[in-house]
């Protein structure tokens, strides 16, 4: 295994139930055991939580690593413009250093606050949503409201566990909505960190469940809350150094040197949580490429492209606005984006719209 693959798979025995996971269970029961301490605590008002004063529509996964979170934010944030309302978007900004509660606005840099910010304001400029980052998602949302008062709901990206932002879950008769993003991996073998993948128990009560490219609908999840299964969606893959330059993804043989084997001639890179995702979209579509995982949130300050002979070079959007702005990569003529997105059941958005009314 290489040093790439080593950083981007999850353990195997995350998958299964086998001797080096149950060897490990102790742990996670300790693990199991100080985290319910801290939610009790955070119940009992000993560790101050704050609501927002607004509706929250939370949207986490309860397995470590990248599940499709960024993408149905953005479906949502533009759901819930459309539908006449003013969203919002609060992120911790992870991997980025910054400390303060700040606006991310598309000249923002990903080492200050983020490449997942950086990537939705990006996607969302046309619609003045605003986005903004802190470590603590409350600290996010009021220098937000401070900022931006007509702003009427707030989609957290990500923050299922951070139970500093009190909330008032739809289930319970609240107006607040957590989501939980599910990808065919599933639970795996359903142990906590570090014997298994998940960052707390599966049995919580949610309000939705997502299901992205799962072979199979597995019904109701999480204690029956309704359960849907999202569609991903490619667009055209445009060049990085022109972006008004696109093709089909289809077409993408337009590209290669002719008479060459298309495996030989294009290799497909993700600094994702779960690489494997993107390169199974590329699979489904036909496509024969050399894979290279990268870790997650990448900075690509060292470039893994350089020695590369393939002809095109096919990089997530998430990783395109840290190239974007990096000499090694703008000028280079070979890397192209493919951009993915979701689609939101409308049974789902009627729900939704008639949970954020409520007083």
């Amino acid at each position: 295994m290489s040093a790439n693959q080593s950083l981007t798979q999850a353990p195997q025995y995350w998958e299964k139930k086998g001797l080096k996971a149950l060897a490990i269970w102790p742990l996670s029961k300790v693990f199991g055991i100080a985290s319910s301490i801290r939610r009790f605590l955070y119940d009992l008002g000993i560790i101050k939580s704050s609501a927002l004063p607004v509706p929250v529509v939370i949207v986490g996964n309860i397995r470590v690593g990248g599940t499709g979170k960024t993408p149905t934010v953005l479906a949502l944030a533009k759901t819930l413009h459309a539908k006449g309302f003013r969203p919002g978007i609060i992120s911790r900004g992870y991997k980025g250093s910054n400390q303060e509660a700040t606006e991310v606005t598309t000249s923002s840099l990903p080492s200050i606050v983020g490449d997942e910010p950086c990537y939705m304001a990006r996607q969302l400029q046309h619609l003045n949503i605003p986005i903004f980052v802190h470590p603590n998602r409350v600290s996010a949302g009021q220098q937000l409201l401070q900022q931006y008062p007509h702003v009427n709901v707030i989609i957290s990206d990500d923050g299922l566990q951070h139970y500093k932002l009190r909330r008032w879950p739809a289930r319970e008769g609240g107006h607040d909505i957590e989501l939980v993003i599910r990808d065919a991996r599933g639970e795996g073998n359903q142990f906590l960190l570090p014997a298994g993948p998940l960052r707390e128990s599966a049995s919580r009560p949610r309000d939705f469940t997502f299901n992205l490219g799962l072979t199979e609908s597995t019904g109701p999840y999480f204690q029956d809350a309704p359960s849907f299964d999202l569609e991903i969606k490619i667009g055209n893959i445009y060049q990085l150094k022109e972006p008004s330059r696109q093709i089909s993804l289809t077409a993408i043989s337009d590209l290669f040197d002719s008479g060459a084997p298309s495996k030989q001639q294009l290799l497909a890179a993700a600094g994702l949580g779960n690489p494997k995702k993107f390169f199974q979209l590329l699979k489904d579509a036909g496509l024969e490429f050399n894979e290279l995982p990268l870790p997650d949130h990448f900075d690509f300050l060292s470039n893994p492209f350089g020695d590369r002979t393939e002809k095109v070079i096919l990089i997530t959007e998430k990783d395109a606005v840290k190239c974007m702005q990096l000499n090694d990569y703008k000028d280079d003529e070979r890397i192209w984006v493919l951009p993915v997105t979701v689609d939101l059941p409308n049974d789902f958005v009627d729900q939704m719209v008639d949970i954020l009314k409520r007083p």
